[in-house]
């Protein structure tokens, strides 16, 4: 254990001398008061070391202490429904000991020491086993089994293995190995990881599988693969943390890892607050019974901020590897992006762009590139997958600035969120004519498959048409709405009704929060079938204006509140009452088009 000397202070970045043995990465303890820090630089015996809590009132002349090992998480039952700090330190726990206020110093193991699980083997003695192969099953919630892996790079043969009752530090089983002390090595419910180091799969898998999450603007549109790693853009105000809330809450994954990453504190309470009251979709219990919550407010340490989300990607991993879909939420980036930037500035690097650090983009890639969906480590060929949506707050909405041009380089999705649309109350507020998916092309093919085989039809068509509106609203900007034809009239009006109608999304709406694929065609059918009925009976002569206000349209614009065991129903009434009034117009139409020839035969 190496000890050094403090011999400069400035705010989270500590200089200390005497640390030749120490490594990179290392965690240090930092004073009297116990401080976390990790080293981050070397320079021949002195090391730089970001410190995870505050240091005022810290020194030259006091003690650093290596512990010798990478900052790491501690993984085993009692993640799930915990709610930890950036350097995982379990914020009910300390609310316990030290009131409501985090004190310097404190030292709260991650997972509860005392709290004993019930483990149900999935092996028995004899049976040969590698790293990522599941030893045995703890039901850690009622939706939620904890898988207990063998760790990665351990190989061996079951010597012993026992079903009961047991806290994470007792010993489960035990492998006879060529690698351990007496060939023995013993594996306990909870291990660790360094969160710096990704976690070892076998190989990863092609996007070809959506992540649904419920929301049309995204499942239609811009939809994410399974795996996949999607950027939130969007200035203050625009609905970014509500974006990523509905995620949090509605798409298909077994897991949900939310990290409020440099979040205000009154946003990460709405978070605390309101996921325990909320009943998943699923199962019908609460929400937090599959969800871990990393909160990092703005008010706490900025070297902290740095690390919280490598500490909730090496959570996600862990159940990744125990073959779960886990979605990951990151909000935002560039708070995160802010906490590098201080430190770099601290270290006196030399700046990039806007100050940030040169390695902005290496560091933004190594944090997204460990999404995937992948085959993962073990002898069966489980397959589990990591989606990854992080949230940017560009100042001004400014998507030039560097954390946003970082990101777009990286990822494969962009909803870029509009404060105009925002203003017009529009939400979600996803500008459909700047934002894209790469995944669309890969994905279309499943849709196609098993939803119906016109869904990629369908969608170019709604595509196309909101193409169309943005530019005739140039013309109709220029020389007003009369100066437009009726197709061009119609093709406004079927705009207008997708986005309105389809596009915009009540999120605290009991029925409009989520729905499914199914719906989402039916949606898409029945306001393209008015288009294309509308089309047509404007070429039997009906008036533009007549179609326009037919009562029909309203019932079609309602089909999103229809509940989704009645929507089929709706859908059929709907169309069959647009069909009639239709016929009703196109009889109108044609009487006063007899009775006009008729005027001017008598004429």
């Amino acid at each position: 254990m190496t000890t050094g000397t403090i011999t400069k202070v400035a705010g989270p970045l500590v200089i200390a001398e005497g640390m030749r043995e120490a490594n990179m990465f290392d965690v240090v303890r930092v004073s009297s008061q116990r401080l976390i820090g990790e080293i981050i630089e070397m320079h021949g015996d002195k090391a730089s070391i970001q410190v995870y809590e505050e240091t005022s009132g810290l020194g030259p002349g006091e003690s650093v202490e290596s512990t010798g090992a990478p900052l790491s998480v501690e993984l085993g039952p009692g993640l799930i429904g915990s709610i930890f700090d950036g350097i995982q330190r379990p914020l009910a726990e300390i609310m316990k000991v030290s009131g409501t206020n985090l004190q310097r110093g404190i030292e709260v193991p991650s997972l509860n020491r005392e709290k004993r699980w019930h483990f149900v083997p999935s092996v028995k003695a004899g049976d040969e086993v590698r790293g990522g192969d599941t030893l045995g099953i703890v039901q850690e919630t009622p939706v939620v089994r904890h898988h207990i892996l063998v760790p990665p790079g351990l190989m061996g043969r079951v010597e012993a293995i026992a079903e009961g009752d047991y806290t994470v530090e007792d010993t489960v089983a035990s492998l006879r190995s060529p690698n351990g002390p007496d060939g023995l090595i013993p594996v306990k419910l909870m291990q660790s990881w360094p969160v710096r180091v990704g976690r070892p799969y076998k190989r990863k898998l092609s996007p070809d599988v959506p992540l649904t999450t419920g929301q049309r603007v995204i499942d239609t549109l811009f939809p994410l693969a399974k795996g996949g790693v999607a950027a939130v853009p969007g200035p203050f105000g625009s609905g970014k943390t509500v974006v990523q809330h509905q995620l949090a809450k509605w798409a298909a994954a077994d897991i949900i890892v939310y990290i409020g990453c440099g979040e205000r504190g009154n946003e990460m309470t709405d978070v605390l607050n309101e996921f325990p009251e909320l009943k998943d979709p699923r199962t019908g219990n609460s929400l937090m019974e599959r969800t871990v919550l990393i909160a990092n407010t703005s008010d706490m340490p900025v070297a902290a901020r740095e690390a919280s989300i490598y500490t909730g990607i090496t959570i996600a991993e862990y159940f990744r590897d125990m073959g779960y879909t886990v979605a990951l939420m990151a909000d935002s980036t560039s708070r995160w992006a802010e906490a590098l930037r201080e430190m770099s500035g601290r270290l006196e690097e030399m700046p990039g762009e806007e100050g940030y650090p040169a390695y902005l983009g290496s560091r933004l890639a190594q944090f997204y590139e460990r999404a995937g969906r992948v085959i993962v480590s073990g002898t069966g060929d489980t397959e589990g997958a990591l989606s990854v949506i992080g949230a940017v707050s560009p100042p001004g909405g400014d998507i030039s600035e560097p954390v946003s041009q970082a990101t777009l380089r990286i990822v494969k999705v962009f909803w870029g969120l509009d404060a105009s649309l925002a203003y017009k109350r529009h939400f979600p507020a996803i500008n459909w004519l700047t934002s894209y998916s790469l995944y669309a092309d890969s994905l279309s093919d499943w849709f196609n498959e098993n939803i119906r085989d016109d869904w990629s039809l369908l969608r170019g068509r709604l595509m196309g048409l909101l193409q169309e509106e943005a530019e005739l609203e140039e013309i109709v900007r220029l020389v007003g709405m009369d100066a437009l034809s009726a197709p061009d009239r119609l093709k406004l009006e079927a705009a207008r009704s997708i986005r309105e109608d389809y596009l915009h999304q009540n999120a605290f709406h009991d029925t409009d929060t989520f729905t499914s694929l199914d719906k989402q065609y039916l949606l898409m059918t029945a306001i393209l079938g008015f288009y294309d009925k509308a089309r047509a009976a404007l070429e039997d002569g009906v008036d533009i204006d007549v179609i326009v206000s037919l009562p029909a349209r309203e019932r079609i614009g309602r089909l999103k509140y229809a509940a989704e065991d009645a929507a089929a129903e709706d859908f059929a009434h709907a169309m069959a009452m647009l069909d009639e009034e239709l016929a009703d117009a196109r009889k109108a139409a044609a009487q006063d088009e007899f009775g006009r020839k008729g005027e001017e035969e008598d004429a």
